[in-house]
């Protein structure tokens, strides 16, 4: 367990000190993990601060309509998150307290096994490894495995490997005082490659673990972890047209089985109207599958349009009160500039 145990004498100087980590509250501690799905910590901090601020408890999420959700959400991207969040909040509220097994937390909509195993290991103590980026990385490296992350086979090595390297809260000198040592060593090995261990130019030669690295050893630090490349991106071309009418605006609601499902929009067109003016053009908006370009049209008329049937006329004052996409955020910015 000599490696187990250097991670946790690391943590001891060198963890981070975050507010879901003073807590066993597994509300907060599974709202953190949510927001922090593919976020990082400096930008979901903020985030987890004012989701707890504006729902303290769990009912009073799932009391929340998904739109306030959603707006609360807005500016962090991937909305199925926040989709999910609130049906899980549902469940939780509907099965009478937060699931205490790493199956029951499982259950809760948009929760996988990373995210079950954190749950339950930093509110409930069950000893469960975290296997996310971070320790594929630390793990990939040290031990020198280059079977790709991003396989069957590779998740399968790692989960099984974390879980070995996981010690007992029975063993003597690890861990911290109050804490059980599983929770303690997945916070630090999860720290060390946040912060000693990084996808870019890890201090190496300041590492406690250099020793043993056999990455190190044979000049592959560069080379692991290895992942597949599997992801084919496409570029999509976006034209939208800002109508405004006598202090309204016309948007409409993004439908089911989108990547924007409930987020609105202003409208969406093939073609320009005559007399629309060109604010911005070839914004550029990546997603994770996907680059968006888009133009941007401001078309102020004395009389509302004919629009198709989903969309609607609101007041320009309000348009806060709606929740929007990143990009969308972006364009009407152009309108104040």
């Amino acid at each position: 367990m000599e490696f187990s145990f250097v991670l946790l004498e690391w943590f001891k100087e060198h963890g981070r000190d975050l507010p879901w980590r003073q807590t066993r509250d597994p509300y907060a501690i599974w709202l953190s993990e949510i927001i922090l799905q593919q976020t990082q910590v400096k930008q979901g901090w903020d985030y987890w601060e004012r989701f707890v601020r504006h729902w303290p408890t769990v009912d009073d999420l799932a009391a929340a309509t998904e739109d306030e959700v959603l707006r609360e959400w807005q500016g962090l991207g991937y909305y199925s998150r926040a989709r999910n969040l609130h049906f899980a909040a549902k469940q939780i509220v509907e099965l009478g307290h937060f699931p205490n097994t790493l199956e029951g937390i499982k259950a809760l909509k948009g929760v996988g096994d990373y995210t079950a195993a954190a749950i339950g290991s930093f509110a409930f103590d069950i000893p469960a490894a975290v296997v996310d980026g971070n320790v594929y990385r630390v793990l990939s490296r040290h031990f020198g495995i280059d079977t790709p992350i991003n396989t069957t086979e590779g998740k399968k090595v790692f989960a099984a490997l974390a879980q070995e390297l996981l010690p007992s809260s029975g063993e003597e000198g690890l861990g911290v005082e109050g804490v059980s040592t599983s929770s303690t060593y997945n916070q630090a090995i999860m720290d060390f490659g946040a912060i000693q261990c990084t996808p870019q130019s890890p201090d190496c030669m300041a590492c406690p673990l250099m020793e043993s690295c056999e990455a190190f050893r044979s000049g592959k630090v560069t080379e692991l972890p290895v992942k597949l490349k599997t992801l084919k991106v496409k570029e999509r071309h976006l034209v939208y047209v800002y109508i405004r009418c006598k202090g309204h605006v016309a948007i409409h609601r993004r439908g089911a089985g989108d990547i924007w499902q409930g987020l609105w929009e202003p409208y969406l067109v093939d073609e320009v109207p005559v007399g629309a003016i060109l604010l911005r053009q070839n914004v550029k908006h990546v997603l994770t599958h996907r680059i968006l370009m888009a133009d941007f049209y401001l078309w102020e008329v004395e009389q509302r349009p004919q629009l198709p049937d989903d969309y609607v006329w609101i007041k320009e004052s309000e348009l806060d009160d709606y929740a929007k996409p990143r990009l969308i955020e972006i364009l009407i910015e152009s309108i104040c500039s």
